[in-house]
């Protein structure tokens, strides 16, 4: 799945276009390398996002294409928060 797409099915994020302009500045990172929108993602991977001045990290538990709220949190586990 594309990392714009995570970001948004699992609620990170609350829209996709706010995700892929975060992932096109270079504000993501999947396992430390610089992510684009349409990097792809998987389990067990981690995602390093530059939110503010925050850092937020994450790790990727399971994919699924659309989910319920109460769901999403199902998705990932926050790993860091700077």
């Amino acid at each position: 799945m594309r990392i714009d797409k995570f970001l948004k099915v699992s609620r990170i994020i609350k829209r996709r276009t706010v995700a892929k302009e975060l992932t096109d500045n270079g504000r993501a990172r999947i396992n430390g390398r610089v992510a684009k929108a349409s990097s792809e993602v998987a389990i067990g991977d981690v995602i390093t996002l530059m939110l503010g001045g925050k850092e937020l990290r994450v790790r990727v538990k399971e994919i699924v294409d659309t989910t319920k709220k109460e769901e999403a949190l199902n998705m990932y586990e926050v790993i860091g928060e700077e």
